[in-house]
């Protein structure tokens, strides 16, 4: 009989022990970050101060179209926690076809302050289908795994953890990795680290709305023209510090509910009225990442920089993905990972953002089918 939990991610569970002298530290940088991004927030919230008017009547339309749409409860058959290296427990949940077809296991690798909710519609797709064996996970710090007790993340240390997950609930057949932005740059770090594994078992790979590197720092925070001028100068302490506080992402989520959901529907959105449930899906997955997660991830998606890891991909399937109207990861992204794997499939969908496989489920949806289809 299957189970299903409502996917609102919990607390971190992790705990660590810091001395007062780091502390200190730590509360002084968080200070010159969090002013220097408050002034920011401060003048986005003066400048949309109208069209929060806008926000608050959207939020309350009664012809929401997904107003009804079980977020966060979509069944499992078996749920399983994996301990990496880092002492990190992952949370795990698999879902089976009633009837094996011997199709490939397919591993589902979210993004940067999301959990593994963003595959909402293409999980119930697939297991409506009943064709293939199916791995979501949490990665480390977000959703229902734990945190790291002390320094940063880094990507190399995600795609450790993606093995993990592929040694613990794949150990044997051919596998699709299916990943979106921050869970693509996982996959490309995994194929760096563990080339073996993929002229061995993966038979397939899925990248939606990532990069294979230099991403525009500004747009890590996914905020407006004005926060992007001031967040060079942010930027450049994140790239010189060891650890951050999460105080510069608290002045922004303090700053108004309502202005963080119009940063969501503006920033992870292309369509001009994307149902208001959706949006609200979305920013609460964003929101209940800890700030102190959010802190420790940003330089490592700044550095990211992992193309020559395409190369591990050049021989395999591969499908891309992504939104016309992405303000996060812009097309030139996909566009130049196309570029380095000519035979790769490309899927542009119009009017789509960052949240393509949310936004646009019935697009991607088909992409995916019938790029099983031909494998």
């Amino acid at each position: 009989m299957r189970s299903s939990h409502a996917s609102a991610p919990l607390e971190s569970r992790g705990s660590s022990t810091v001395a007062e002298e780091a502390a200190a530290k730590k509360r002084r940088r968080a200070g010159i970050i969090g002013t220097v991004v408050g002034v920011a927030a401060a003048g986005v919230a003066a400048g949309v101060a109208v069209e929060r008017l806008v926000v608050r009547r959207s939020r309350l339309r009664t012809d929401d179209p997904m107003g009804e749409e079980p977020f966060g409860q979509l069944p499992y058959d078996t749920t399983l926690t994996v301990t990496t290296d880092d002492d990190i427990t992952l949370h795990v949940e698999i879902v089976d076809p009633m009837w094996p077809s011997g199709q490939p296991t397919l591993v589902f690798v979210h993004g940067f302050c999301l959990d593994q909710g963003t595959f909402h519609f293409q999980r119930k797709f697939l297991d409506e289908r009943g064709e293939h064996r199916m791995v979501f996970y949490d990665q480390p710090g977000h959703g229902f795994s734990t945190s790291l007790s002390d320094g940063e993340y880094e990507l190399p240390a995600l795609g450790d953890a993606l093995y993990d997950v592929i040694k613990a609930a794949v150990p044997t057949g051919k596998i699709v990795l299916i990943g979106h932005s921050m869970g693509g740059m996982t996959i490309m770090a995994l194929a760096e680290q563990h080339p073996d594994l993929f002229k061995n078992r993966v038979c397939g790979v899925i990248l939606i709305a990532t990069s294979g590197g230099q991403l525009d720092g500004s747009r890590l925070f996914g905020l407006s023209d004005l926060i992007s001028r001031a967040a060079p100068p942010v930027m450049s302490v994140v790239k010189g510090a060891t650890r951050l506080s999460g105080g510069m992402i608290d002045k922004l989520r303090l700053a108004s509910t309502d202005l963080a959901w119009l940063l969501t529907r503006r920033y992870g959105f292309g369509g001009e009225k994307p149902p208001p449930s959706l949006v609200s899906y979305v920013e609460k997955m964003n929101s209940r990442t800890s700030t102190d997660t959010v802190a420790r991830y940003l330089r490592t998606i700044y550095s990211h920089a992992r193309y020559p890891a395409l190369r591990t991909l050049e021989h395999l399937p591969v499908l891309l993905v992504s939104g016309d109207k992405d303000m996060i990861t812009p097309l030139a992204h996909s566009e130049e990972i196309a570029r380095l794997l000519p035979h790769a499939q490309y899927v542009k969908i119009a009017n789509s953002g960052h949240v393509v496989m949310l936004e646009c489920a019935d697009e991607v949806n088909a992409a995916i089918q019938g790029f099983l289809e031909q494998m």
